[in-house]
């Protein structure tokens, strides 16, 4: 299928793909109806396998800086065109593969091939040191020393580990790795010990740090408070906003320094609050001529450059379902519908994190823009109560962003039985994970045991976005409509 047949066939305009890297297209076939036979179950997600890159047959002799580039940015021995042609390849297989399963589903032959287009992947503008946000964990490092800041090789089962610095990475900013050195110095300097495994005692922990494309950086410090008393605790707080601020540390410029006292491997806000030390409670970014608040656990893409390449393929994506109403679903901090908004009526966004929910409220106010509302809650609570009163004037359109767990069946099933959501826009980090599972459940037939009664989609077109270069990973943004 040529591309102006493609553009033909979806009523889209791709000002973006002169920007692509060539890279030969694979377009293929497949024989899917768009009302299935009726089928009342999905079978277990099969899962692809896809092999990194073969490490060197010498890797255990390589150095420790080479063996954690190989651990945390696989394909950074590839020029970055074989990088684009090794993720398409890899988005080829996943769609095979649910084709293949969809076919199964719905007791019909498979030819081994897709009717939709897959599009050539679209680049990210900025290749090196691009993450905007980085977590460095604690532990024994190369040399020993249990107050080492890096990242792990190894793991805790075999007990193996080792924490290995990572300036030399290609996808780390400099700032990144320069806090963490500072941050390094810091617990080396305390007496309290690092907080390796929970039960052993100790507490400091990993830090996350946070940029913006003006380098405005926000450091958060994770410490487990074990038996300390308050008074304590504060005394290593004040420690360590003088380090920042006056110390060794006042060089890294924090623009906020943050601190939670967390038992767990990972808390909200809510289960245990963010604490400001020093500084701005938040960073501003800009993306596609908007502005949005970043807070110390908000959701933002790690790619800002790449983001905007994402947003506008999802815009170009949508463009012909202008109007109307969009259901941002797992909206994050507002970005997806916050950009949409100049082309949609109306845009309803759904979160689970609270304090995300604010953030989109802010972000909206803070673009002026007054089409947009952001509801807290679990997907599959909010969503199902308020379909039935959801007026569809003007068309409904869905975009989902949901985590590596993909969406609850309860959110599927109410985007399945509303008849006025004729496009879904599903974007997936993981489409081999749980997002299979999903698109099954979107296209499979009607089936009352679960409660679908809606008419199935069918897939039109994939685009794939490389917001991770480097690493084996990538967006896959897929449609699916109701023709």
């Amino acid at each position: 299928m040529s591309r102006a047949n493609e553009t033909m066939r979806l009523h889209l305009t791709w000002p973006l793909l002169k920007k692509i890297v060539t890279i030969p297209k694979i377009c293929f076939g497949y024989l899917i109806t768009s009302r299935c036979a009726i089928n009342t179950c999905c079978k277990p997600v099969k899962r692809i396998n896809n092999r990194n890159p073969k490490l060197p047959a010498d890797w255990h002799t390589l150095s420790w800086e080479e063996r954690l580039a190989d651990t945390v940015t696989p394909l950074w021995r590839m020029n970055y065109e074989k990088q684009l042609q090794w993720k398409q390849e890899q988005q080829h297989k996943i769609l095979l593969e649910m084709t293949k399963q969809l076919a199964q589903d719905s007791m019909l032959p498979f030819s081994k091939d897709l009717r939709f287009p897959l599009l050539s992947i679209v680049p990210s503008p900025m290749r090196d040191g691009y993450r905007n946000k980085s977590t460095f964990s604690v532990n024994k490092g190369v040399d020993g020393n249990p107050k080492t800041v890096g990242f792990y090789i190894g793991n805790g089962r075999t007990g193996n580990i080792v924490c290995v610095h990572g300036d030399h990475l290609l996808n780390m900013p400099s700032k990144h790795s320069m806090v963490a050195k500072y941050y390094e110095d810091f617990i080396r300097r305390s007496p309290l010990r690092p907080c390796i495994l929970f039960h052993d005692g100790g507490h400091w922990r990993e830090i996350t740090i946070r940029t913006n494309s003006a380098s405005h950086t926000m450091a958060i410090v994770y410490f487990h408070p074990q038996n300390l008393r308050p008074d304590d605790i504060g005394i290593h707080k004040a420690a360590l906003v003088e380090y920042f601020t006056q110390g060794p540390g006042a060089v890294c410029q924090l623009d906020s320094l943050y601190f939670q006292e967390s038992t767990m491997t990972r808390c909200s806000n809510e289960q245990s609050p963010y604490q400001l030390l020093y500084g701005q409670p938040h960073i501003f970014e800009e993306v596609l001529g908007f502005k949005f608040r970043i807070s110390a656990d908000s959701f933002f893409q790690v790619n800002r450059g790449a983001a905007e390449a994402l947003y506008k393929t999802v815009a170009e994506l949508n463009r012909a379902c202008v109007g109307g109403t969009l259901l941002d679903i797992c909206c994050g901090t507002g970005a997806i519908g916050i950009s949409l908004s100049p082309q949609m009526e109306r845009v309803i966004g759904i979160e689970l994190i609270e304090q995300a929910v604010e953030d989109a409220k802010c972000n909206a106010a803070l673009n002026g823009v007054y089409n947009c509302e952001f509801l807290s809650g679990k997907a599959e609570v909010v969503l199902p109560n308020m379909m039935a009163s959801l007026n569809s004037d003007g068309g409904l359109t869905a975009v989902v962003n949901p985590s590596r767990a993909g969406l609850h069946y309860r959110v599927v099933r109410a985007l399945r039985n509303h008849s006025a959501i004729r496009r879904l826009v599903y974007i997936s980090c993981k489409p081999d994970g749980e997002a299979m599972r999903n698109f099954r459940e979107l296209c499979c037939g009607s089936g009352f045991k679960r409660k679908i009664t809606g008419e199935a989609f069918k897939p039109t077109v994939a685009v794939p976005v490389d917001l991770f270069p480097h690493t084996t990973h990538c967006e896959l943004v897929l449609v699916f409509e109701r023709l």
